[in-house]
């Protein structure tokens, strides 16, 4: 009986035992059930999210905005292409709220130094981003003095309705006030944005939107130095795009040229008017292989009487001429200072010289006829 009762009690002993360790045991087991959901559903959430937001692909070149300054006053007295873009993106986290960002260091320069085998190679490196299907936008950071150049034959090349956004900035960002970071973010912004699409090549400065083939850059010191004589298409305040307009003029998608044909670019030069010119200039681009000139004339295009001559005999050698005006605004007339039918000349419409050659030189790749150069000044 002894016996027995000593077997229960251990029975019993035994079985609370059990009860308690399964007790203590139990706990920690749920606690790792609801960390490792709370986990799933983070990681759910994280995903959800970055879905929800565009991809957004950053493409570097260099610039003011890859710039540093010795000191913060430094505004203008700087280095540029400094900053790479891996550096560039991670001091900006506000990035990350507003699309899945990545960044390629396409050039490292000054915009000043840019060539015409820079211009095909970021080109065809843009188009190529446009047509991967994880890619909704792309930016450029850009050197501000031949960014509008290079908008505009990004526009003219590269068929795509997906945004493409140039960007600079007109300080360091080592600088007081500096602009560089407002504006990338406003570019990534613009870049994301459904509404954006099938608008074209943008330039968003001093948080407006404007089109790459109006935007030039009319002041080297401040901030606001990106304008155009139309207007631009919107602007960007707190993320969000403001639109007034829609560009006129063929571009991408609707645009005869594509750089994925395109491996050389003629040259073509820019002859300066100025009181006193003398044809020295025509005749050493006509003797250097130029293929096409543009003529920065006075007022309406003007030429003086001692450069019709050169000109003339330039075209006679088959070199196209383009009459364009050194002023900035307004617009250059056909057959009016100079009969241009005569001479078989091009006027620039409202091209400034830098981005009339840049249209003479996509033209060239299609042929010499000036009837259709004529064309595509209306036309673009």
């Amino acid at each position: 009986m002894v016996v027995i009762q000593a077997f229960r009690k251990s029975v019993a002993a035994t079985a609370l035992a059990v009860t308690v360790l399964s007790g203590f045991t139990a706990l920690p087991t749920i606690s790792f059930a609801q960390d490792a959901s709370s986990s799933a559903a983070a990681a759910a959430a994280a995903k959800a999210s970055a879905a929800a937001k565009p991809n957004v692909v950053v493409l570097a070149t260099g610039g003011t905005i890859a710039g540093a300054g010795a000191s913060a006053t430094n505004s203008a007295t700087y280095t540029a292409a400094k900053v790479p873009v891996d550096k560039l993106l991670a001091g900006l986290p506000e990035l990350a709220n507003v699309a899945n960002v990545k960044g390629e260091q396409v050039f490292q320069i000054a915009s000043e130094s840019f060539t015409n085998d820079n211009l095909l190679t970021l080109a065809k490196r843009v188009s190529a981003l446009a047509k991967q299907s994880d890619v909704d936008g792309i930016v450029i950071t850009h050197g501000t003095d031949t960014l509008a150049e290079t908008a505009y034959f990004l526009s003219l090349t590269v068929k795509t309705d997906k945004p493409i956004v140039v960007v600079g900035s007109m300080r360091p960002g080592t600088a007081l006030s500096a602009d560089g970071a407002l504006n990338l973010i406003n570019a990534v912004s613009v870049a994301g944005a459904k509404d954006s699409r099938g608008k074209g090549v943008f330039v968003t400065m001093n948080d407006e939107i404007q089109t790459a083939r109006d935007v030039n850059k009319d002041i080297n010191i401040k901030t606001g130095a990106f304008t155009s004589q139309w207007g631009p298409l919107g602007m960007v305040v707190e993320g969000k795009n403001y639109w007034f307009r829609a560009p006129a003029k063929r571009h991408t998608t609707q645009s005869e040229f594509d750089i994925d044909g395109i491996d050389k670019l003629p040259q073509v030069d820019i002859v300066y008017a100025y009181g006193n010119v003398q044809p020295t200039a025509v005749n050493a681009l006509v003797d250097a292989g130029a293929k096409a000139i543009v003529h920065a004339g006075t007022g309406n295009g003007s030429v003086a009487d001692r450069m019709v001559k050169p000109l003339q005999d330039a075209r006679g050698k088959g070199v196209l001429i383009v009459r364009s005006s050194r002023v900035p605004y307004g617009f250059v007339l056909r057959n009016a200072e100079q009969p241009d039918d005569k001479y078989d000349w091009v006027v620039a419409h409202d091209m400034r010289p830098e981005k009339a050659r840049i249209l003479t030189m996509l033209a060239l790749t299609k042929g010499t006829d000036t009837k259709q150069l004529q064309r595509m000044f209306w036309e673009y």
